[in-house]
């Protein structure tokens, strides 16, 4: 069983940065493939970013890559993901998951979900 809280939301302005975090209970968090997804009002949740259990690879959705970067500390239990040059798009609710499997950008792969923590980007 893995418990995951994110935090590190907020309201930022189009162009800023924010860094969320998200912190993993359970001493195998080390085994498990991390990702963060994220959910706007009326929209089905989608896919960000992954990171292998290792942090070896990483995976982004076409939408952040070259903005946003995912990557896990093994040894504080969290995976990160920073996110710069921010847009009004960027607004969702995003939540961290663990996948016991490969993971990947699939829903359905993923395990243990984060209670998830609000971005919010003005224009």
């Amino acid at each position: 069983q893995v418990q995951l809280v994110e935090s590190g939301g907020g309201l930022v302005q189009a162009g800023g940065s924010l860094r969320l975090s998200c912190a993993a209970s359970g001493r195998t968090f080390s085994s498990y493939a991390m990702a963060w997804f994220r959910q706007a009002p009326g929209k089905e949740r989608q896919f960000v970013a992954a990171i292998s259990w290792s942090g070896g690879s990483t995976y982004y959705a076409d939408s952040v890559k070259g903005r946003f970067t995912i990557s896990r500390d093994n040894a504080k239990n969290t995976v990160y993901l920073q996110m710069n040059s921010l847009k009004p798009e960027d607004t969702a609710v995003y939540y961290c998951a663990a996948s016991r499997s490969f993971g990947g950008w699939a829903v359905r792969n993923y395990d243990y979900w984060g209670q998830g923590t609000q971005v919010t980007v003005s224009s």
